[in-house]
């Protein structure tokens, strides 16, 4: 399954695209905080991807975790974040957050409203969490194949597909093949950006 972050700012800040965002930090330099919770987690891949992809300097504000994070938005101690979909939603709904856009390659069923980065002028931008599941290496082929065929039948099955929905993870049932490209190529677009944000486990 796969749910998109999504980049939201405090209300005061006065911005409502992503363009609008990239224009203000360009003016102000080193002056925007986003907040992140643990080092290297999506959340603070997609910041930093966000930030050297449109040459940003915003200046990140580690939280002991998102919680803490989204609080301090919230008061409007710092002025960003990407943060999960069924975390920031409600806050959204309320006006206590204001949603810029998805960090997912398309527009969330859930919201299609919100333009994704992409669209907004960051073309080819993805940032979002997703979940697969993994055996132990050595486990034969044969009981892969097994797993994987029941596992993507649960998944098909709309009772299954609508509850994933309505927490913001949709579902992306695949082949273990599949899932291990995935993997592969999602671990080597990630470690250019923690290699280039010089991001340490802490």
């Amino acid at each position: 399954a796969m749910a998109p972050n999504v980049l939201v700012v405090h209300p005061s800040l006065p911005v409502k695209s992503v363009k609008e965002l990239a224009a203000l930090a360009r003016k102000r330099p080193g002056e925007l905080n986003y907040a992140v919770g643990a080092a290297g987690s999506a959340m603070h891949l997609g910041a930093e991807l966000f930030k050297s992809t449109m040459h940003l300097e915003i200046v990140r504000v580690p939280f002991k975790g998102t919680s803490y994070g989204l609080t301090a938005l919230m008061a409007g101690q710092v002025q960003l974040m990407f943060n999960t979909m069924p975390t920031v939603l409600p806050h959204v709904k309320t006006g206590r957050l204001r949603a810029l856009a998805v960090g997912s390659a398309r527009r969330a069923k859930t919201v299609p409203d919100i333009p994704t980065v992409a669209e907004s002028g960051v073309p080819g931008f993805e940032a979002t969490t997703w979940w697969g599941m993994v055996a132990p290496a050595k486990t034969p082929a044969s009981i892969i194949a097994k797993l994987g065929t029941q596992i993507e039948r649960v998944l098909t099955d709309p009772e299954i597909s609508q509850r994933m929905l309505a927490q913001g993870a949709e579902v992306q049932g695949s082949s273990p093949e599949s899932l291990a490209k995935f993997m592969r190529e999602e671990s080597a677009r990630m470690r250019k950006v923690i290699a280039s944000a010089g991001i340490k486990a802490e």
